[in-house]
C-alpha cells in the first residue's frame, strides 16, 4: 500500500516561492492501477517524483509498504528504488547499448552476475514481445518498441511499484493501446501496483481502477474511474470530462436548456438514443457537442444537448433518458 499524507512541495525561484503540491493525501492499494490526471502544470510529475523521492517533499510523508521513504538515507533510497521503478515519455534508453544490455543495466547496478542478468533480460524481452530485438539498438526501434524495452528494463529488479510518467503521450493511438494492454497484462500477472501519470482521459478510462484529479497542486476529486468520469463533481474534473461545456459559446444561447447525457456502457443499438427520443416522445434535441465511442456493443462518452426552454419538455427528456440502462442525464445549470 502507498500512503501519501499531507504532501507539500515548494520550489524557490527568482520571484519567490512556487507551491507545486499543496497538502496531497492519497491511498493507493496494492495491485491496483491508479491514475493521476490533470492539466499541464497541475503538479502531476512533481507528485510522482516525490513518491520515489527523486524530489524531496517540503513536508508530509510517503509511506510505501510500511516504509517511510522520507526517512531513508540516500543509500537506502537507492536500494528501495529497485522496488519502485519508473518509465517516462522519452523512454530514457541508453543509445549506445542494445536492447539486451539496456535491460541488463539495472541488474548490473544491483550486482547480479552477467549470466543471470542476461537470462532475466531475455525473459523480460520475451514478456514484452521483443525477444527477437535483443541485439537491436534503440535507434533501430519504433517509439512503441522503445517503450516496451523501457518497460522490460523497469521490471528487471522485480519491482512492487511501477510509476508511469506520461509514458504514452508521444505515441499514436494504436501504439498507446498496445502499451496500455501490456501494462494491464503485467499488472494482472505480476500483481505490480501501477501509478499512471497522464493528461489523457482516454488513458485513465482504458486502464485505471481509480483516479485522482489534480488541479493547481491539489486533489480536486478522487474515486472510482467510472464514477468520477460519469458524474464529476469538481470544476477541474468537469473541465477534463466535459471540455466543450467550457469552450462552446453556443451553449450560452438562452433559447434552449442544456442536458448532459453520459453513456457509461449503454447498449449501442442500430437506432441512436437521441433519435429514438425524438420519435417516441416528440422531443427535438440539438447536439451541441459530443464525445462518444463504441467498444463492442457498448457506448461510452457524453453529449451536450439543447432542449426547448420549457419545464415540461425538459423534465420529460430527463425522465426518458434517465430510465435507460447505463445512461446518466442531468440538466446543466446556467451558472
Amino acid at each position: 500500500m502507498i500512503e501519501i499524507k499531507n504532501l507539500c512541495k515548494s520550489f524557490e525561484i527568482a520571484d519567490g516561492t512556487v507551491d507545486a503540491l499543496k497538502d496531497i493525501s492519497l491511498t493507493i492499494n496494492d495491485g491496483e492501477i491508479y491514475g493521476i490526471i490533470g492539466m499541464s502544470g497541475a503538479g502531476k510529475s512533481t507528485l510522482v517524483r516525490c513518491i520515489n523521492m527523486i524530489e524531496r517533499p517540503s513536508s508530509g510523508t510517503v509511506v510505501i509498504n510500511g516504509t517511510d521513504m522520507g526517512a531513508l538515507s540516500e543509500k537506502q533510497l537507492r536500494e528501495e528504488r529497485r522496488n519502485i521503478t519508473m518509465i517516462f515519455q522519452s523512454c530514457n534508453l541508453l543509445m549506445q547499448r542494445n536492447c539486451l544490455k539496456n535491460v541488463c543495466f539495472p541488474l548490473e547496478l544491483a550486482g547480479v552476475n552477467k549470466h543471470e542478468a542476461q537470462k532475466r533480460a531475455l525473459e523480460l524481452l520475451e514478456t514484452v514481445g521483443l525477444k527477437e530485438k535483443a541485439k537491436a539498438y534503440p535507434a533501430q526501434l519504433s517509439g512503441g518498441q522503445r517503450q516496451r524495452v523501457a518497460i522490460a528494463r523497469a521490471l528487471a529488479t522485480h519491482p512492487k511499484v511501477l510509476l508511469c510518467d506520461e509514458a504514452t503521450s508521444a505515441l499514436d493511438p494504436q501504439t498507446t493501446h498496445s502499451i496500455l494492454e501490456l501494462i494491464r497484462d503485467i499488472n494482472r500477472k505480476l500483481g505490480i501496483t501501477v501509478i499512471v501519470i497522464t493528461h489523457q482521459m482516454s488513458v485513465v478510462e482504458e486502464i485505471c481502477n481509480r483516479v485522482a484529479i489534480l488541479d493547481d497542486g491539489q486533489v480536486a476529486e478522487e474515486g472510482i474511474v467510472s464514477e468520477v468520469f460519469s458524474a464529476p463533481k469538481s470544476r477541474a474534473a468537469k473541465r477534463l470530462v466535459f471540455p466543450d461545456e467550457f469552450f462552446e459559446n453556443a451553449a450560452d444561447n438562452n433559447s434552449f436548456r442544456k442536458i448532459r447525457v453520459v453513456f457509461n456502457g449503454a447498449n449501442a443499438t442500430s437506432t441512436p438514443i437521441i433519435a429514438e427520443m425524438a420519435m417516441k416522445k416528440g422531443i427535438a434535441a440539438s447536439i451541441l457537442s459530443a464525445s462518444t465511442k463504441s467498444i463492442g456493443d457498448k457506448a461510452y462518452g457524453n453529449m451536450l444537448l439543447g432542449i426547448e426552454d420549457n419545464d415540461e419538455t425538459v423534465n420529460e427528456a430527463l425522465n426518458y433518458l434517465s430510465q435507460l440502462e447505463n445512461v446518466i442525464a442531468q440538466e446543466v445549470s446556467k451558472g
